[in-house]
């Protein structure tokens, strides 16, 4: 009887266009999330600059650019400035849930919205409603969608204009995808508040991180990530801080 696989086995992707630097190429090396250790698999991975998507754990894996970093938010260090302060009084009317991992057709609505407006180039942009319902549905770690929705009337709720795909960790809120309605009428900033909301939840349940996802040098749509501070980034060295580069404190 042959012994049962004990370690993940690893797969390197072809090279295709980096959708973040013009000229550069991208490959990605990636995993299977499977079985009852999944979830642990996933946080360890994790730790080291790993994403998730479906039941594949990834991260960059580029013969000759390291451009992509993997950071957190600490959150117990986040002090809000002043218009992030601002942005948060504004949209504090909104309705927040978090639902299970089951894909709605206004959750589909709103993906195909954002996607138009802010992507429409992205490599995103030929999803359809099977297709989001794979990248919600199918996870192997405790998933939820969160919810921002205007108040409603008459015990009704209110639309839906944000909601973010999350992965809670053991140490953290990891947000795995975030979309919300690019043009809603007085509310500027309403990405931003999805990760403050993010921030503030994950400190009210004593995680010390919101995972990010990747930083990339040079590309403009990747800058707002550094606006969250304390914010911590993946080096050869372990995670330090992004503006010092000192190691980055412990957590208990």
């Amino acid at each position: 009887m042959s012994a049962p696989v004990r370690f993940p086995r690893f797969f390197v992707t072809n090279p295709a266009p980096c959708p973040y630097l013009p000229g550069k190429t991208e490959r990605k090396v990636f995993t299977e999330l499977n079985g009852v250790h999944a979830p642990e698999l996933n946080e360890a991975l994790g730790r080291i600059g790993f994403r998730r998507s479906q039941n594949v754990a990834y991260r960059p894996s580029c013969a000759d650019c390291k451009a992509c970093v993997a950071v957190r938010i600490r959150t117990n260090g986040f002090e809000p400035n002043a218009t992030q302060r601002r942005t948060i009084r504004r949209n504090s009317d909104l309705s927040v849930g978090a639902c299970r991992p089951w894909s709605t057709s206004e959750q589909f609505a709103l993906l195909r919205r954002y996607l138009d407006q802010r992507h429409p180039e992205g490599g995103m942009t030929n999803m359809d409603d099977f297709d989001y319902a794979d990248m919600v549905e199918q996870t192997p770690v405790e998933t939820h969608v969160v919810e921002y929705r205007l108040p409603g009337q008459y015990g009704r709720p209110g639309d839906l204009i944000g909601a973010c795909i999350t992965d809670q960790q053991s140490d953290g809120l990891s947000m795995v995808y975030s979309f919300y309605e690019a043009e809603a009428e007085g509310r500027p900033g309403l990405g931003n508040f999805i990760i403050m909301d993010h921030i503030l939840r994950a400190r009210a349940a004593g995680l010390p991180y919101v995972y990010l996802g990747y930083w990339v040098e040079g590309a403009v749509r990747m800058q707002y990530k550094t606006r969250y501070r304390p914010l911590e980034k993946l080096t050869p060295e372990g995670w330090v801080d992004f503006e010092t580069g000192e190691p980055a404190p412990a957590v208990d």
